[in-house]
């Protein structure tokens, strides 16, 4: 089999041309089964996109970077990087869009982290886990997971991924947890001083300075913790009865705002409350890049031309506007959420919700569905993040304003 997609200079190391990359497409979608099927020694192993990237880097050098091309690139701000990561979104691109291999890696991004399996035994013995930017305490039978990037008003990192992902793991994993709630921590940020903010979606900053990584943050967060909340945690193979996945409902939390990845996030939560002073906003035209799966989803929620409104033109939704109600469903008082919190998870907490949410998920978003879905993300967000626009836009928002976040964005 010819691997060979590099000029001879390069043989070695990921061509980045256009053609070669055309050429790349085109073997992959021929081959990928085969290559995949030899990383994964036969599908008989699940490896995790980090794992799995890392092995074809080494298998296929001409295919995938490395490690070594990678390495030279930490650090560096995303313009000065070459966009080797597009090349990791053209595999991960072909891996998604073959059935077998598709769905096998989603399987292995449903299984539990190491990290989350080494903490289970102390959390389920304290009801109690500080992970660094999320805590998670266990009341009554509830998780309550809460954010805690306070400087940033809980705009996501690398941190925040990573542990968003092991505390859903832990409440999924832990026995004695019947539901999960997810809310944000009162801010130390001086423009929000004391008050709890949901999430205000990307660390613009991260993503200036090259910290916002396509495998370990973007690509991550949608088949790992995301996809976890929706579907379900994925059981030993050898206990997996009645069902392959554990799942549990979860009840969201909005106060002050849910921006970009925050307002991604609600659209897979059995229950959203939001603050009446709160408010919803996707804006992926401002920042540049694809949102997740909020293309996706959006549009169960408030229609085609509803979820157009909010991606393509910017709308921002108040929790006290009437298509509000499509995102919500309970808008309150600010000083009546910690008790509309409570009540909601109680009242989530039997196996009826889990099984009806199970069959609600499998008709509205089949595993297909979400597969075909993120096999074209994979590609379309790789590109994004190293296109001319969101470099300009992300360096003229990191320049105006020297700041963590950008709050209207």
């Amino acid at each position: 089999m010819n691997l060979s997609f590099a000029a001879p200079e390069t043989i070695g190391k990921v061509d980045t041309t256009p053609q070669a990359r055309l050429a790349r497409q085109r073997f992959l979608r021929e081959h990928v089964g085969e290559l995949y099927g030899e990383l994964t020694e036969g599908r008989t192993r699940h490896l995790r996109i980090e794992e799995l990237l890392r092995r074809a880097g080494v298998a296929f050098p001409d295919l995938v970077p490395g490690q070594e091309q990678l390495a030279a690139e930490e650090g560096l701000r995303q313009a000065d990087k070459q966009g080797l990561e597009i090349d990791q979104g053209i595999f991960l691109q072909a891996v998604l869009a073959h059935p077998e291999s598709g769905r096998h890696l989603i399987d292995a991004m449903l299984r539990p982290t190491e990290r989350a399996l080494s903490l289970l035994p102390e959390f389920s013995r304290t009801g109690e886990a500080d992970l660094g930017v999320v805590r998670i305490e266990r009341r009554d039978g509830v998780a309550h997971l809460t954010i805690h990037n306070e400087h940033c008003l809980n705009a996501e990192t690398r941190a925040h991924v990573e542990d968003m992902e092991t505390a859903v793991d832990l409440a999924l994993l832990d026995p004695e947890t019947t539901a999960g709630v997810v809310r944000g921590a009162p801010m130390t940020h001086p423009r929000y001083l004391g008050r709890r903010v949901f999430s205000a979606g990307i660390n613009l900053t991260e993503l200036h300075e090259g910290g916002i990584g396509y495998v370990d943050f973007l690509m991550r967060r949608e088949l790992g913790y995301i996809s976890k909340l929706y579907r379900g945690l994925l059981v030993d193979e050898e206990e997996a009865w009645p069902q392959r996945t554990l799942e549990k409902p979860w009840v969201a939390a909005v106060d002050s705002f849910a921006i970009g990845g925050g307002a991604q996030l609600l659209l897979v939560f059995d229950h959203v409350i939001a603050a009446a002073d709160s408010w919803f906003s996707l804006p992926a035209a401002d920042e540049g890049i694809v949102p997740g799966l909020g293309n996706l989803r959006l549009v169960r929620f408030l229609g085609a031309r509803g979820a157009r409104q909010v991606i393509l033109s910017g709308r921002k939704i108040w929790a006290n506007e009437p298509d509000a109600r499509a995102l919500f469903d309970e808008v309150v008082d600010p000083k009546a959420m910690d008790a509309a919190v409570e009540a909601a998870a109680h009242r989530l907490a039997n196996s009826a919700v889990v099984a009806n949410r199970h069959m609600l998920h499998h008709a509205e978003e089949p595993v297909e569905t979400f597969r075909h879905y993120l096999s074209e993300f994979a590609f379309q967000q790789a590109l994004r993040i190293y296109s001319q626009d969101v470099i300009a836009k992300v360096g003229r928002s990191w320049t105006r304003d020297r700041r963590p976040v950008e709050v209207t964005g």
